[in-house]
């Protein structure tokens, strides 16, 4: 096998494991092209293929366990991933097989996102997939982003507001992961602004500290919001994999997803919420009648 050239340049490389957005808004569409705006080199495994669009998901079919598996053979036994992000896992048994290879590769850092519901409502993944989720992956997490519902879901109990945040996380915390960031976007509208909860373990001369921080800031009025969750998560990612630390890449990540609404409002991509625009630091877009900068 050929060697690297040893001047060879080097980029941030994660691999996202996730479903197929056929619409492009989301899913493992979002987070390639998250990862690239950002300075990464992004490879994908495909764990379903969904057929949706802005309207929501028609259909969705599983890849097959060994298919899933070979994909994560080809990308880490060649390229190798600094930091792997998880999305769509859509039944226990591909929840398994993904927990299975990463151990298998020696995989030690990861961004879980655990999608378990469509911002439509569909489900993507029921209790069972949860449960699974819980075992095989929280132990492996370095970080997990759950938003309210998923949160409520994985503990088996309401979340009301950001009030219940820290306690949620704490609790989220117990099950195994190094960090939580639970994410408040799906308040209701009334709410103008947004707190994003992060809940971390460090080590302090020995000693396991718990340290949180969190993010307040102001909603983006738009209603092309589809794939915040995906992007989020791939946002983080690369940015740990470019060497900041966690605080930090959960800042930057907010703060790139922010100016993606900001930049997305004014697009009309389907009938339905679209998504926010990825390449905004690239490709200005403006608003109707404007002229692009």
């Amino acid at each position: 096998m050929r060697s690297p050239h040893p001047t060879s340049v080097q980029i941030p490389k994660v691999l996202t494991i996730a479903g197929s957005d056929s619409g492009g808004g989301a899913g493992l569409q979002a987070d390639l092209k998250v990862i690239t705006a950002l300075g990464g080199f992004g490879m994908s495994v495909i764990t379903a293929i969904t057929a949706q669009n802005t309207l929501g998901v028609t259909r969705i079919q599983d890849v097959d366990l060994d298919v899933v598996e070979a994909q994560m053979d080809a990308v880490l036994l060649d390229i190798g991933a600094d930091i792997v992000k998880i999305g769509m896992l859509a039944s226990p048994e591909i929840v398994r097989t993904v927990a299975q290879s990463l151990r298998r590769h020696g995989i030690k850092r990861i961004v879980l996102d655990p999608v378990l519901r469509a911002t439509s409502g569909a489900s993507l993944g029921g209790d069972d997939t949860a449960q699974a989720m819980i075992a095989e992956l929280f132990p492996m997490a370095t970080l997990i982003t759950p938003n309210m519902d998923e949160a409520a879901l994985l503990l088996g109990h309401d979340i009301t507001g950001a009030n219940d945040f820290q306690l949620a996380a704490q609790e989220l915390l117990e099950m195994g992961p190094q960090a939580v960031l639970i994410k408040g976007g799906h308040l209701d509208a009334t709410h103008t602004q947004i707190t994003d909860f992060l809940l971390w373990k460090t080590l302090e001369d020995g000693l396991e500290v718990i340290q949180s921080k969190a993010f307040k800031h102001d909603r983006v009025d738009t209603l092309n919001t589809h794939g915040t969750g995906c992007s989020l998560a791939s946002a983080i990612a690369t940015y740990l994999a470019d060497g900041h630390d966690l605080s930090h890449a959960v800042a930057k990540a907010i703060a790139y997803v922010e100016a993606g609404l900001e930049a997305g409002r004014f697009l009309s991509i389907g009938e339905g919420p679209g998504p926010l625009w990825h390449m905004h630091d690239f490709y200005p877009t403006a608003m109707p009648g404007e002229p692009k900068s």
